[in-house]
């Protein structure tokens, strides 16, 4: 990489890409006082998007930022999913099977060219504006375990930039540089079927508050509601061929039944299911479609991203803070991949069982549609419905305290450890604060010898369905997750406990 004659950029931490994971990234360094700079090759935000669901779990991200409402403001609600055309089909309805487990039920339409706008005028306003047109070009160092600073050569509207960091987040896309540059392989395969995508006006027959699942002789279709009047994206399985806009509107049309007056955008693609070998090399992390790619059944996604950016963001903040020792980063793929992975596998099946061409798999989709129609509205009302409706929404993500085969250390047996603080009206304000946070609920209990940058404790009326116990001191992190769980008696906690948890969590300094 050239030395000489060229513009040099110094920053914390290098974003690559402003898509809505870069941009998630970038906002929540702002919010924790890190210097951060977001860089990407195109000349501004996304304009058309393939993704459009923001699940409850990044709707609790959105709402610790004091983002949620300008979410709700813009996005169209979907409360349930209709499967099957008839008008009298009441549909899986995803908001009751939610409610009480999330204060965000329910699935918002906000499409991934809304996120961006939303984050990127959020920081640009906060005075950290992302440098658009520049293009990343090369990753000199950086990449290797002990490397403490990361060289990058971007080209920019005015030529080539050098930007020098402590980290780079590459949050660059399917296609990614960085992880071209750090030469990680990304395993899996592309699907050989077409997908289809249009935002079409005036559609006939769909609900202006549900999802739509639509069967036809050969294919399957998702549709989306993105305002009343029929206002819908349609997202279809068209076949094995890479069509035209009229054929595959044309084919969607006779096939799917659909009607409509105008199209605003179509766009054709195949599906990829695909997961980085690492999330990390040295001082260089990967999130977003730059680490794992799915189907985009379920609309986990965009979704998955902005959950990894949340996190790594927070735990890059903790040890540039001198909170969190640098070994603490480890974290991140050791509990990001497997998420990344368990949504792999997940879509893949379903996309093996609905989404495939053939008219083996079409004629078994056809006579599943009643099943799926009659049985998954019973089966989300059912007990099991709220577990099964809290892995939609990605607020049942649990982070492992130890390998299986080890054994749970005594603060770690607790089911809270390891999932996310639920909400409350009561908890929100405090977990806006991003910070190392003491909670009880139902009971006071004194502060154990921690270090001074963690808050609390504060104490909470119990939470909703007994979820968190009355008898313990919980320690939660930045990002909202319970690290730890210690009992109270006589309103106070084991030093012996207390110093084993932070030791594992990798704090600085552990128990005071």
């Amino acid at each position: 990489m050239p030395t000489t004659d060229l513009s040099l950029l110094e920053t914390e931490v290098l974003v690559v890409g402003a898509g809505p994971t870069g941009l998630m990234a970038g906002l929540v360094l702002a919010r924790r006082g890190v210097d951060a700079l977001v860089i990407d090759g195109k000349s501004e935000p996304t304009r058309e998007s393939r993704a459009l669901v923001v699940q409850a779990r990044s709707m609790e991200i959105y709402d610790q930022l004091g983002l949620a409402e300008q979410v709700i403001a813009g996005a169209t609600p979907a409360r349930r999913l209709q499967i099957g055309t008839e008008a009298a089909s009441a549909g899986a309805d995803i908001l009751a099977a939610q409610t009480d487990w999330t204060p965000y039920p329910g699935v918002q339409v906000f499409e991934q060219s809304q996120n961006e706008e939303l984050l990127a005028t959020t920081l640009e306003a906060e005075g950290r504006p992302v440098r658009w047109g520049h293009r990343l070009v090369e990753l000199e160092s950086g990449a290797s375990v002990g490397d403490e600073r990361v060289e990058v050569l971007a080209e920019g509207p005015d030529g080539p930039v050098r930007i020098r960091c402590r980290w780079v987040i590459g949050a660059d896309g399917a296609s990614s540089p960085v992880r071209h540059e750090l030469s990680l392989p990304f395993e899996g395969v592309t699907d050989d079927a077409t997908f289809c995508v249009a935002d079409l006006r005036g559609v006939g027959g769909v609900p202006d508050d549900a999802l739509m699942a639509r069967f036809g002789e050969r294919r399957f279709a998702i549709s989306f509601p993105l305002g009343a009047g029929g206002h819908v994206r349609l997202v279809w399985l068209h076949g094995d061929d890479d069509p035209e806009q009229e054929e595959a509107l044309a084919a969607a049309r006779e096939d799917l039944r659909i009607t409509y007056d105008t199209v605003d955008w179509f766009s054709a693609y195949q599906v990829h299911h695909r997961v980085a070998a690492h999330f990390r090399r040295g001082a260089v992390f990967l999130a977003g479609d730059a680490a794992h790619v799915h189907s985009p059944i379920g609309g986990q996604g965009m979704n998955t991203g902005l959950q990894d950016a949340h996190h790594l963001a927070n735990l890059l903040a903790d040890v540039a803070a001198g909170h969190l020792d640098a070994a603490a980063l480890e974290r991140y793929e050791a509990e990001r991949r497997p998420v990344a992975m368990t949504l792999i596998n997940a879509t893949d099946r379903v996309f093996g069982a609905i989404a495939r061409t053939g008219r083996g798999t079409a004629f078994a989709r056809r006579r599943a549609r009643p099943v799926l129609a009659a049985v998954a509205p019973r089966l989300l009302a059912s007990p099991l419905g709220p577990y099964l409706a809290g892995l939609v929404g990605q607020y049942r993500i649990r982070y492992r305290a130890s390998a299986d085969e080890e054994p749970v250390p005594r603060w770690a047996r607790d089911r809270a450890v390891g999932v996310r603080l639920p909400p409350t009206a009561a908890n929100r304000d405090v977990l806006r604060s991003m910070s190392w946070q003491l909670h009880t609920y139902g009971i006071e209990a004194s502060r154990p010898a921690v270090p001074e940058w963690i808050e609390g404790p504060y104490t909470f009326t119990p939470d909703w369905n007994g979820r968190l116990r009355e008898d313990r001191l919980y320690l939660v992190r930045p990002d909202g997750f319970v690290a730890a769980s210690f009992p109270v008696h006589a309103g106070a906690s084991a030093t012996s406990d207390v110093r084993e948890a932070l030791d594992a969590c990798g704090v600085v300094g552990g128990a005071s």
